[in-house]
């Protein structure tokens, strides 16, 4: 999938993944996974979630990281923040306390800029990636995170040919076989959302699932 697929989607705003709440599996996950206090929490292809207000508003550093400059800047605008721009490498830098952007590609993200990672926190990351592109993502995210750093994962598992993604469907025992080798892998909880996403069954969707992930990196 090419980078010009989401830079075109946030400039048509074509934007249905974007959630204008908190993200209820964070509220009610997040916490049992240790992550400490004033930890760094790296949010991958984070667009302009909420949840990272939410999660810097629980005291944590919040590390996001986007290619649509659109999306950073509806987010600074919408929530009426007062970002201090500058460079980092090759990424635009947004800062505000507790609270940095990076505008890029995720795939060029290195160590040296994240800094020690305590955790990530992963909504729409590997479900926005085709299945050539989700390993490749996985890889790179276990070398930047530190070991023994926490993970929350949100996946789909729906009817793959009855949908062309994104969202992708990820089934579980592909969650399983991309991450297990760098983390610790536990199932929390399966949801079926289908009732409260009524566009995909307008698509012919007969069930759809979010499926709840904790990580640890060995």
């Amino acid at each position: 999938m090419e980078k010009q697929f989401w830079l075109d989607r946030w400039a048509e705003q074509r934007i249905g993944f974007h959630l204008p709440d908190i993200n209820p599996h964070l509220r009610r996950h997040w916490d049992a996974l240790g992550v400490p206090p004033g930890g760094r929490v790296l949010v991958p292809l984070c667009g302009k979630s909420l949840d990272m207000l939410w999660l810097r508003e629980r005291g944590y550093e919040v590390l996001g990281i986007e290619l649509s400059g659109i999306a950073v800047k509806d987010f600074e605008r919408e929530n009426a923040l007062a970002l201090e721009w500058s460079r980092n490498g090759e990424f635009a830098c947004a800062q505000a306390p507790k609270l940095t952007l990076l505008q890029g590609d995720f795939f060029h993200l290195e160590k040296r800029q994240t800094g020690e990672l305590a955790a990530v926190y992963d909504r729409a990351a590997l479900v926005a990636l085709p299945g050539d592109m989700r390993r490749r993502y996985v890889q790179h995210l276990s070398r930047l995170m530190t070991p023994g750093a926490a993970g929350l994962l949100v996946s789909m598992d729906y009817p793959q040919e009855a949908m062309d993604g994104p969202p992708f469907s990820v089934r579980a025992d592909e969650v399983r076989a991309l991450y297990q080798d760098a983390f610790h892998v536990h199932l929390l909880e399966t949801v079926d959302v289908l009732r409260t996403n009524p566009r995909f069954g307008e698509k012919g969707i007969e069930s759809m699932l979010e499926q709840v992930w904790s990580l640890r990196r060995r």
